[in-house]
């Protein structure tokens, strides 16, 4: 998951309440289910994205309160689906067979629902595009329908495939808060996936380069969650700056749906797409 859709939408701390409700399914040495799940409880909405997508609606048990949010991917297939708060007691009450959770209910979720016997499968971390891939696979696995995880990742393959290897171009990466991101990150991942080089040099999350901006411009901005109704503090921030305000008027944007970007899934496809469509469109314009 990008680090900037963490920061944006994980801002409350699940508190783990102390609790324990009636026996659960034995799990297996490697923690997961010694069957199929069929009540499974998806704890955060990145964990909401994979069960949504990989599982029938009559094996989903309830997903978190963000599966229908803006912000989450799969928000159509969660209308109607049952929605429990991320602490012990409103989840252990519910019976699971299998809890999927990245953050849900705290740093020590797991630990706690694996001492009441219930299996837990923990999102994985990715920070390239192989290892989404690698993810989505592995939840499948843990959610018993590998064979929707290999489509899933056979439809990646192919998009990836069709996109054309033209000249590259620059593209800085924006958001409200005037954070980008540099090498190490998922986002930079898809600008080289799209075939863009990306303008901002240096690792890690960082404030936009603005001394840099007043003297070289990128090709093209990619902004995301602009859209949204959070990330936008009132504090100052290097978005508010001139230099930085200018590059939205003055170079060719590409707006990314944060959807695409808040957790490290297959929907990136449609950033690296848009990306991709985007260097197309402005190396037509020069």
């Amino acid at each position: 998951m990008a680090l900037a859709g963490r920061l944006i939408f994980l801002a409350a701390v699940f508190a783990l309440l102390a609790g324990c409700g009636g026996p659960a399914p034995v799990a297996e040495a490697d923690n997961r289910p010694a069957s199929r799940p069929t009540r499974i409880l998806s704890l955060d909405f990145c964990a909401d994205q994979f069960v949504l997508k990989l599982v029938d609606r009559d094996r989903i048990l309830a997903v978190s309160p963000d599966a229908d949010a803006d912000f989450s991917y799969m928000r159509n297939e969660a209308a109607g689906v049952p929605v429990v708060r991320p602490v012990a007691e409103d989840a252990l009450v519910l019976k699971p067979d299998l809890v999927v959770r990245s953050y849900g209910g705290g740093p020590n979720a797991a630990a706690f629902f694996e001492r009441a016997g219930v299996p837990v499968l923990n999102v994985g971390w990715a920070s390239d595009i192989e290892s989404v891939k690698r993810v989505i696979l592995e939840m499948a696995e843990g959610l018993s329908e590998p064979e929707r995880g290999q489509l899933v990742v056979a439809e990646m393959n192919a998009r990836l495939e069709a996109l054309s290897a033209n000249e590259p171009r620059t593209a800085l990466y924006m958001t409200p808060a005037g954070v980008t991101t540099g090498p190490g990150s998922l986002v930079h991942e898809m600008l080289r996936a799209a075939n863009l080089d990306n303008f901002q040099e240096q690792p890690g999350w960082r404030s936009l380069p603005l001394e840099r901006l007043a003297y070289e411009q990128p090709d093209m901005v990619a902004t995301a969650f602009f859209d949204a109704k959070t990330n936008h503090p009132d504090a100052w921030s290097a978005m508010a700056h001139p230099i930085a305000r200018a590059q939205l008027r003055e170079r060719p944007r590409v707006s990314l749906n944060g959807a695409w970007t808040a957790c490290g899934g297959w929907f990136l496809m449609d950033a690296v797409e848009a990306l991709a469509n985007g260097r197309a469109k402005g190396a037509g314009n020069e």
